[in-house]
């Protein structure tokens, strides 16, 4: 039992509720919590990072995932957030010339892959000739307006001469996570998705696939960028560049800078 005394007054704490008062006061002093906006590509790299930075580091880390061009619109109007992973450079960069980022902590995290996936064995080919032989209803793809994927995809069909014969077979998720869902659901035979989405931790790929000549389209560079000053979030973006988070970057199939 310890016992404190002012004037008259004693007032008598057990040990116990002592040690979980100071824990509780430590905790909302040293720990934080970050809310970041995050690619929807970037979904499950994103959340082993958090769960190994939040491990280490005692903050906590909440995310919001969708589409880049929906989430810079959103913290264009002031959605309150510390942190933007976004699908491209391009965003990250608008922010930033716009007063709305932090000036200096744009970094390019991954550098995306495209590629044309389906769950059927065998039946997407290594050059991608399944897109001219026509033997499939609908095709799926991100938006081309507001995701970078999107835009990639549609950047590979347009120098194959095939966007506009192709162009009535198309599903268009509002993002690549909705694309991708759009194959898995079997709403659409193939679709151009992230090639991060497909491979598995062993490195295999279930189902078919084409990787598009990285000639084809433009570098899917992915930046982040810090939107308000905190420790908490700038650990964060220590942390993803760190030799511990390029390394579960690097296992989810994207490449590095």
């Amino acid at each position: 039992m310890i016992q404190f005394g002012f004037s008259s007054c004693r007032f008598q704490f057990s040990c116990g509720l002592l040690i979980a008062l100071v824990a509780l006061v430590g905790g909302r002093v040293w720990a934080d919590e970050v809310r970041v906006a995050v690619a929807s590509n970037f979904s499950a790299t994103m959340a082993e990072i958090v769960e190994r930075f939040e491990r280490e580091s005692g903050h906590r880390v909440s995310l919001v995932f969708g589409s880049t061009g929906k989430l810079y619109a959103q913290i264009r109007h002031g959605a309150p957030f510390d942190a933007f992973f976004a699908a491209d450079a391009r965003r990250p960069a608008l922010l930033e010339g716009e007063a709305v980022a932090i000036p200096e902590s744009r970094f390019v995290y991954a550098v995306g892959r495209l590629a044309l996936w389906s769950p059927k064995p065998d039946w997407v080919d290594g050059e991608g000739a399944v897109l001219r032989g026509g033997d499939f209803r609908h095709l799926a793809l991100a938006n081309p307006k507001l995701a970078p994927y999107g835009r990639a995809a549609r950047q590979v069909l347009q120098k194959l001469g095939l966007w506009a014969a192709l162009r009535g077979r198309m599903v268009r998720g509002e993002n690549v996570g909705q694309a991708f869902q759009f194959v898995v659901s079997g709403n659409a035979a193939l679709g151009f998705v992230a090639y991060s989405q497909i491979v598995q931790a062993d490195g295999s790929v279930r189902g078919s696939f084409w990787m598009p000549d990285a000639t084809l389209y433009d570098p899917i560079e992915q930046q982040a960028v810090l939107l308000r000053e905190s420790p908490a979030a700038r650990a964060l973006l220590d942390f993803t560049r760190s030799d511990k988070g390029r390394a579960i970057i690097r296992r989810h199939g994207y490449g590095l800078p």
